[in-house]
């Protein structure tokens, strides 16, 4: 069975807010962090919304040192990472400690560093560098500086697998501790892609809604007028913790995590393969993984991206998985509130699962409104739902077809 794995602390930077708790405030308050763009001019752009992180003080968080190392997703995630780690009762260690692991990733990394390096290379050749440049760039580094800050000497991994980056890395962190290589790993996604090429990037696609008019519901998950996901920034933290290690520290458990598994599609580059054929596959494995019948699953904190596609294929991909329990289940999408977090997404789902877990409360599907006949399943639309559940599902996808599932318990000693 291996060593079990508990959640310890949790650690949120997203659209509605510089923390855990407000972020949760506004999932069950379905309280939209979409707006206008207010970053940069996006005149001529068909989208001009996303779901920005607003009122970030990066210096006055970090130190005016730290933070000008740090490209922005790497300040995300250390923020998001020292509320965790306050969360979890843990505290720099200077001597070190290699049973102390760092599984931080990101799906783009430091894409404003590379945009502005690149310009200034243009502009003035090789002397209008900066010496962070390659630094601030880096996926790595995120995780790098968290490990410089706690002393952190155990495995270190940076996953980078677009949209299932968080799930990813939580689940292999999961399998670092149960096979004995950490007690200890600080797990989960940073993104801060909202620049005019990472907007414009996905605009080209068609990806983007183009609800410029009403950004507050242009993330409607489920929702028959859905026309794109919103791009969100941010960071979702998570400290996982063998289970008698935690234990002998006296910290509380916030919840366990049972189950795990990645496949991959192999189907396109974007478009999920039909009937959600990964997704079945990866579903089915990480309840196994668990133990779990899916008829023991109360919860299913979904992908649900608010694109046509994703949405349907989830869906069907759901009633394959659950049959006739399908219909009982509880599914929700939280990206109504925070847009999508693309690396981010899964690290920041990871909170709202075990925060579901602990109060009991499900959150809503923002903006459902008018459900696609195709999305027939309840999606707690609209309004939070006080129902404890006991076992949750937690999944992210992502472009290259890549799938990852978590299996969240409620910690019951």
């Amino acid at each position: 069975m291996g060593r079990r794995v508990v959640i310890t602390g949790l650690g949120a930077v997203t659209p509605c807010g510089a923390d855990a708790s407000s972020t949760w405030s506004a999932m069950v308050e379905a309280r939209s962090g979409v707006t206008l763009v207010s970053r940069f001019d996006t005149t001529g752009f068909p989208v001009r919304i996303a779901a920005e992180v607003k009122g970030f003080d990066g210096e006055g968080m970090l130190g005016r040192k730290l933070a000008k190392r740090l490209d922005l997703f790497a300040q995300y995630a250390m923020v998001a990472t020292n509320e965790a780690c306050r969360h979890a009762g843990l505290s720099r260690r200077p001597e070190g400690d290699p049973r102390l692991g760092v599984y931080v990733g990101t799906g783009i990394g430091g894409l404003q560093e590379i945009v502005l390096g690149a310009r200034m290379f243009d502009a003035e050749g090789y002397r209008g560098l900066s010496p962070f440049f390659i630094p601030r760039a880096l996926t790595n580094l995120a995780g790098g500086h968290i490990a410089i800050e706690y002393g952190a000497q155990g495995p270190s991994l940076c996953v980078t697998t677009a949209c299932a980056t968080g799930n990813h890395s939580i689940g292999e962190a999961w399998r670092a501790i149960r096979y004995g290589d950490a007690d200890v790993v600080v797990a989960g996604g940073a993104e801060a892609a909202i620049t005019p090429v990472g907007i414009a990037g996905f605009m080209v696609m068609k990806a983007l809604s183009k609800r410029n008019d009403d950004p507050a519901t242009a993330c409607r998950p489920f929702d028959n007028e859905r026309d794109g996901f919103v791009m969100g920034e941010g960071a979702g933290i998570v400290i996982l913790e063998e289970l008698e290690h935690a234990r002998a520290r006296g910290v509380e458990i916030l919840a366990e995590l049972v189950g795990y598994s990645l496949t991959n599609d192999a189907h396109h580059d974007t478009a999920p393969a039909p009937g959600g054929a990964g997704a079945v596959r990866c579903m089915r494995l990480a309840l196994a993984s668990a133990g779990l019948d899916p008829a023991e699953v109360d919860y299913v904190n979904a992908h649900g991206t608010s694109t046509p596609q994703n949405d349907a294929s989830e869906t069907q991909a759901i009633k394959t998985v659950f049959g006739e329990h399908a219909r009982k289940l509880m599914i929700s999408s939280t990206k109504g509130v925070t847009g999508h977090l693309l690396g981010a997404a899964g690290g920041v789902e990871a909170v709202a699962a075990v925060r579901s877990l602990y109060t009991g409360i499900v959150p809503p599907t923002a903006n459902l409104t008018n459900p696609d006949p195709q999305c027939d399943l309840d999606y707690v639309p609209g309004v939070a739902r006080k129902a404890n559940p006991r076992i949750v599902l937690s999944n992210a996808f992502g472009f290259g077809g890549t799938n990852a599932s978590l299996v969240f318990r409620r910690w019951e000693d």
